[in-house]
């Protein structure tokens, strides 16, 4: 039978080939709709690439939408984005529907949001069951907190490397108390910077954000090999000290992802605090699953593939060194 930590490294090796595959795939696209005091809509759809290609999906507008002038496009690293501006037929935008054909086909999904020139806010996640929204008549208390929880849920289970920062923590981290108080010292760390960014207190460019995230798992790797080795690392003397600086890095990264949905200016503490609870929602679920699947292993007769422990912590070091240069040459001047 499998050890604990035997079982925690074979989920990470699959984990390993899941993120070196798909860790910069899973990024969900972005439609913005912004009404400006002229009653005009400045449109924002950005979609990720991948090999330099837009993903195949296409938003479309309601019916009464009428363009005016002509699209402007350009491409960031990892995104395709095109801004538009449009002028409503009718007196409302409200109770009228909103899009996106070939969510079925990519299996990806939409962030939506429409932010209107008295201060109402609405915003959905579209995805291949169901891709089209319409748009209500007015956006409850209930509307907000239900759509924001749902998307720092979805944002942190798609974010593959938090996840496996995470990962990598339960693999140095012994015991359950010690590991209560590692995820507790994350989660308040992170939830500090993400409030100070969202409230225009704390700033830091996201590309250098991200480069911070992937040297965090680089560096928990080597506390994994350190371990195995026999040698005490900095993360098994202070796992939550480590956890908490860490956290602070990853609450930007939060916040970059919550300023590029936006939040309503009229209800910013709610929802900052479902976003927040949507991101440990996610987290709680993403060890839950792992802790499901050393239970399930501890009942099936497999034997240890040789070399597997020693293994994980080079494979995920490896990620996250090619995260890494990525993220640094995304920001680093052209010759």
């Amino acid at each position: 039978m499998f050890s604990f930590l035997k079982k925690l490294s074979l989920i990470g090796f699959a984990f390993f080939t899941f993120s070196l595959a798909y860790g910069d795939d899973i990024n969900p696209s972005l439609l913005s709709i912004k009404e400006n005091k002229m009653g005009w809509f400045d449109v924002t759809w950005k979609v990720p690439t991948k090999n330099n290609k837009a993903l195949g999906i296409n938003a479309k507008l309601p019916e009464n939408m009428e363009l005016i002038g002509t699209p402007f496009e350009r491409v960031i690293p990892g995104a395709y984005i095109t801004t538009s501006r449009y002028k409503n037929k009718e007196a409302s935008i409200l109770g009228n529907e909103i899009f996106v054909e070939g969510l079925e086909t990519t299996l990806s999904q939409v962030l939506v949001r429409l932010e209107l020139k008295d201060g109402s806010v609405f915003s959905t996640i579209l995805k291949p069951d169901a891709s089209s929204y319409i748009i209500p008549q007015k956006a409850s208390k209930l509307d907000v907190a239900l759509e924001y929880w749902k998307m720092g849920t979805v944002h942190i289970l798609e974010g593959i490397d938090h996840l496996l920062f995470v990962f990598a923590l339960l693999l140095i981290v012994a015991g359950f108390k010690p590991i209560v108080k590692a995820i507790t010292a994350f989660t308040v760390a992170h939830s500090i910077t993400l409030a100070l960014t969202t409230l225009g207190l704390l700033s830091l460019p996201a590309a250098p954000t991200e480069a911070l995230i992937s040297l965090s798992i680089m560096f928990l790797a080597a506390e994994i090999i350190h371990k195995y080795r026999g040698q005490l690392s900095l993360t098994e003397q202070y796992p939550w000290f480590v956890a908490f600086v860490f956290g602070l890095f990853h609450g930007l990264g939060f916040a970059g992802a919550l300023a590029e949905i936006g939040i309503p200016e009229h209800e910013i503490p709610l929802s900052l605090l479902m976003f927040n609870i949507g991101v440990e929602t996610g987290q709680l679920l993403f060890i839950a699953a792992v802790l499901s699947i050393i239970a399930l292993l501890g009942r099936l007769p497999f034997k240890e593939p040789k070399g597997l422990v020693k293994t994980i912590p080079y494979a995920i070091g490896t990620v996250a060194a090619f995260w890494t240069i990525e993220r640094v040459m995304s920001f680093l001047p052209s010759t």
